[in-house]
């Protein structure tokens, strides 16, 4: 872990890694209490911003180098872009080849339907973490302690709500996971 600590020191703003380090604290945290593995789940959380702090042009040429074609909405999202490249970054260049901690990385942002347990973990980390201080952070703090799904819908309405408020486009893999859990709740 320190190896990887010494890179993001390098890579990230002072801001940027002490919030890689809260989402990790609170990964491990998660996996513990909803038997993923802690370390494994530290170490996606620790990793997730990697690209975070690049330009954007520097993400679209890791784009272009692995052949990644950006969909429209993926165009007009640059704040969506650090996941697909960090992603990227933790398989190619950190040669991570653990697909439970790259596919939480790529989907940290939008989520997707049928998330996995390592994907909610993260998801859910990022926007609990100890260094985060929205309005309602108490109630997503909580209602990640009671079930991960309900924890995801809520914070899915306030991205929904955020994103449109905003004219942004609103990513398909954001509507699908909203959508999933949201029959998922219904079907029982």
């Amino acid at each position: 872990m320190e190896q990887y600590k010494v890179l993001l020191q390098k890579r990230l703003n002072e801001k940027r890694y002490y919030h890689s380090l809260c989402v990790a604290d609170e990964a491990q945290r998660l996996a513990e209490k909803y038997g993923a593995d802690p370390d494994k789940m530290y170490l996606a959380g620790l990793l997730h911003d990697v690209t975070k702090n690049i330009s954007d042009d520097e993400q679209l040429q890791t784009f272009e180098k692995f052949d990644i074609m950006l969909s429209v909405t993926e165009k007009a999202s640059p704040q969506i872009w650090h996941a697909m490249s960090g992603a990227l970054y933790v398989k190619h260049e950190l040669g991570i080849d653990d697909e439970e901690i790259v596919s939480a990385i790529r989907y940290h942002t939008t989520g997707k339907a049928d998330m996995t347990l390592a994907q909610k973990i993260i998801f859910v980390a990022d926007l609990t973490s100890a260094d985060r201080n929205y309005p309602d952070i108490n109630e997503i703090r909580a209602a990640a302690d009671r079930s991960l799904d309900e924890c995801i819908i809520g914070i899915l309405k306030f991205t929904i709500c955020n994103i449109v408020s905003k004219n942004m486009p609103l990513h398909p893999d954001t509507l699908d996971a909203y959508n999933y859990l949201i029959t998922k709740e219904k079907r029982g």
